[in-house]
């Protein structure tokens, strides 16, 4: 799957998204090792903090289907991913990010988007 494809499904599975406050509708598709692929979607709520991102969304759902650091090869997001979802992008150990931000497409690696992380314990 090339990243335009990742992208691409990344754009359409936004969709779904529940954003009722916002109305910023984000869209996450993650890529794989083993080439299966896992979306997800940003779900609101009226308390805002207890909002899920979409790049976690698909990161836990990838993990209740057993997989973990290291399975990740790439993720492909409608939108600049947040600071929160940047430390799990770098802890989960994916190659690259694909994004949309101010209207380009960005390729980077997790520690390029946040060169201060914390470390694995």
């Amino acid at each position: 799957m090339t990243d335009d494809d990742l992208l691409s499904r990344a754009d359409a599975i936004a969709e779904r998204a529940y954003a009722p406050y916002s109305n910023f509708h984000v869209g996450v598709a993650v890529l794989l090792r083993d080439g299966t692929v896992i979306e997800g979607v940003n779900v609101e709520n009226a308390s805002y903090p207890l909002t899920v991102c979409g790049e976690k969304n698909a990161i836990s759902t990838a993990i209740t289907e057993g997989y973990g650091p290291g399975d990740f090869e790439a993720i492909a997001v409608n939108a600049s991913p947040c600071g929160g979802c940047r430390q799990w992008l770098w802890q989960m150990k994916f190659d690259r990010v694909i994004f949309r931000n101010a209207g380009k497409v960005v390729t980077m690696a997790p520690d390029e988007l946040l060169p201060e992380t914390f470390d694995d314990l």
